[in-house]
């Protein structure tokens, strides 16, 4: 009979039944009895596997085995699990066991992390040197990005919180996050982990809808920052402009800032492939949409590849010490508007809505940029008020949870 990969009960009862009457036999290695004996072995031990798997015990009975083990009570447990009554919750169902209960059950008494980690990923239990209670999480709960109960914060914010970043890898590549060679426009100090906690998001949300195609370096340029320009002359030109950069490799996501970053946008830039592009909408208006898009598209033309993993600003400075902004900077506002059309145009003089109109049109583009720009040129944000596109950006971006 010929060794074959067993496939049912029938089979398996046949090899099992000439197994045993080989291993009787006792042949002497070397000889075909004893390498049939082998092989059928073999194959009788990896049906068993597939059919017969070993099942773990769950956490409540590995943690029970260990206490008739070495003789524990319920206060035994105390110091692994924190109290009592937790013990008690645990024991009997009512508690699922926290990060850093199954850290102390495994290290205090040995159980098999296995056993304890069957509702979480064994990367869980990486030791890293992020402290996870400066994360906004109840601000993150509060919002949908995390599922949970507000009274779970203190007890669960590490697993919680290791659930959230767990598509961008590792805790130690998240740790890394707000390490990383980053460049920060502002006036105001930025909360470090609420800038990881809204990257973070950016990126999950750019991972779950990718781009059908990678982004090819060198695809931004001033003619496409142009076209994308052109794009704003229609009622849902923010949306256009998100499907246009789509189909050439690159992630346009909105999300409002977390407190603490007093962020516009930013271009991020440490996926392979893929820059994503975020913008808060902290000004709910289209001139303000169209420069913070253009300026974020300029960092991807200018520094893409070179070693920075992402620029994020706060556009109310005006001015920036950095290089970088200030090229940024130019090259969107030669996007939206060429530095020699504004310098002819009767926009760079007047205030009228009447000359921002016929610049608009020259160019091709909405004339809440024009406006923006004669607004930002002469230091005088009450003027063409009409024009600058209130409230008409937010509202295109349905999905989107805007906090009150």
């Amino acid at each position: 009979m010929e060794i074959k990969v067993l496939k049912d009960k029938e089979s398996y009862q046949a090899a099992l039944n000439e197994l045993n009457n080989l291993m009787d036999l006792d042949p002497a290695p070397g000889t075909p009895e004893a390498n049939r004996l082998e092989l059928l072995a073999l194959v009788v031990e990896d049906y068993e596997a597939k059919a017969f798997p070993v099942r773990l015990p769950n956490p409540i009975e590995a943690i029970r085995f260990r206490m008739e083990q070495q003789n524990l009570t319920q206060r035994d447990l105390v110091p692994y699990i924190g109290s009592r009554s937790k013990v008690s919750e645990v024991l009997s169902g009512k508690r699922p066991l926290s990060l850093p209960m199954i850290r102390a059950l495994h290290t205090g008494l040995g159980i098999p992390a296995k056993a304890l980690l069957q509702e979480h990923d064994p990367s869980e239990l990486e030791a890293t040197d992020i402290e996870w209670d400066k994360f906004p999480l109840k601000e993150m709960i509060s919002r949908g990005w995390i599922k949970a109960n507000l009274s779970e914060v203190k007890e669960r914010a590490e697993e919680l919180l290791r659930h959230f970043f767990a598509p961008l890898g590792s805790p130690v590549s998240v740790a890394a996050m707000y390490k990383k060679t980053n460049s920060t426009r502002s006036a105001r100090t930025l909360d470090k982990y609420a800038l990881a906690a809204w990257t973070a998001r950016i990126m999950v949300q750019a991972l779950s809808a990718p781009p059908s195609v990678d982004y090819k370096p060198g695809t931004v340029t001033l003619d496409f920052m142009k076209d994308v320009a052109r794009l704003s002359w229609s009622e849902s030109g923010p949306l256009l402009a998100k499907e246009f950069l789509e189909k050439h490799g690159i992630s346009l996501i909105v999300e409002p800032h977390l407190p603490q970053t007093h962020l516009d946008g930013a271009a991020i830039m440490v996926m392979a492939h893929r820059p994503v592009i975020g913008l808060s909408l902290r000004h709910d208006r289209l001139d303000n949409f169209w420069f913070c898009l253009t300026h974020e598209l300029a960092h991807i033309a200018l520094h893409y590849g070179q070693g920075i993993a992402g620029f994020y600003d706060d556009l109310d400075v005006k001015h920036s010490d950095d290089p970088r902004e200030r090229e940024a900077d130019e090259l969107a506002g030669e996007a939206l508007i060429p530095q020699e059309e504004w310098m002819k145009s009767a926009a760079r003089a007047l205030k009228s809505p009447e000359a921002a109109e016929a610049l608009a049109k020259k160019l091709l583009i909405h004339p809440a940029i024009v406006a923006g720009r004669m607004r930002h040129e002469s230091n005088s944000y009450q003027v063409l008020n009409q024009l600058v596109g209130h409230g008409q950006v937010r509202k295109l971006f349905k999905e989107v949870v805007w906090p009150q």
